[in-house]
Parts: C-alpha cells; structure tokens; sequence
C-alpha cells in the first residue's frame, strides 16, 4: 500500500514563489518547505522560518574546548608531572590559554557540523520529493512549494486550491 508524502506545485518565477511561500505561512500551515536551485533573499522571512539552533551547539562547543583545555593543563600541571620552575606555579590560566583557544575552535567545528547534521536528520539518502516527476526542473528553472501530509492543518482538496490560489502550476501528490 502506497502512502502520500504531501503536494508539490511548481512555480515559475522568484516572486511568484516568494508571494506562495507567504500565503501558505498566512494559512497556518507548519510541515512544508520551497525548494529552488539557488538561494533566495528574504525567502526564509516569507516562510517564517525560525532562526537555526545551530549556534547554540557551536557555543556548547566552544565552550566544553575552553574548559577541556584549561582542565587539562591543570590536571597535567598539579597532579601528573608536577614541576615547579623558576617559582612558577602549578596552573596559570596565561599558560594555558594556547591549547584551550585551539580546543575551543576545534569543538566548536566539530559541534558545529555535528548539530547541522542532527537538526537537519542527515545523512538522509533519500527523500520522496525526489520522485516527484517534475522535479527535475528544479535544477535549472522552477521554483517548488512541498506541503507535507503529516501537517496537522493538510486537507487534500484544501491545500490543492490554496497552491491553486497561490499561482501553483503542475500540482501534484508525491507518494512516499
């Protein structure tokens, strides 16, 4: 048994798809998102998309790096090669701040791509837009609307005539 994934309509114009994105918002809609084949100005504001949660993985990041590397050297510096020279002591942060800024850059790349990968549930080799007989185009010259069905407000008939409404061309449902 085949299962729906959403509708798709195509769109031949930036603004054409800009005003769609708009009127789908407006209309309470939440699973759904515009595919083009470049980025758009501003398209992220007409779909209301929040902005990413992404910075706050790279500050977690940065952050466990700067205390990785100060407790490191203090760990090193106090209890495994304890050595005084020259009357300095065992810990001073002056010291150890070169290997916590290295720390600090590399964890907070490493949380940076690893909490894009999770909120974007990558990797994801597959993805039914993809069947979309159409979709091809998006490519090259098409713009695309997807609303999905698992969206709390989808009705077939009402989205179709809402992306009819919008100025969708070539509506289709996309099947998982």
């Amino acid at each position: 048994m085949k299962t729906n994934y959403g509708i798709i309509a195509a769109f031949d114009t930036v603004p054409s798809l800009y005003h769609a994105c708009e009127q789908v918002r407006d209309a309470g809609y939440s699973q759904w998102d515009a595919i083009t084949s470049f980025p758009v100005h501003g398209l992220d504001y007409a779909m209301g998309v929040r902005r990413s949660k992404v910075p706050r993985f790279s500050l977690a990041g940065g952050i466990t790096g700067f205390c990785t590397g100060m407790s490191f050297i203090w760990w090193a510096n106090a209890y495994e090669y304890p050595l005084i020279v020259g009357g300095k002591p065992y810990f001073s942060p002056m010291f150890a701040f070169p290997v916590s800024y290295e720390l600090t850059i590399l964890f907070t790349a490493f949380a940076t791509i690893g909490g894009m990968f999770f909120l974007n549930k990558l990797p994801m080799h597959y993805h039914p837009v993809l069947k979309a007989p159409q979709f091809v185009r998006a490519l090259d010259d098409r713009f695309y609307i997807v609303i999905e069905c698992n969206d709390p407000k989808f009705n077939a008939a009402e989205t179709r005539a809402l992306l009819e409404r919008a100025g969708g061309k070539d509506i289709v449902e996309i099947e998982e």
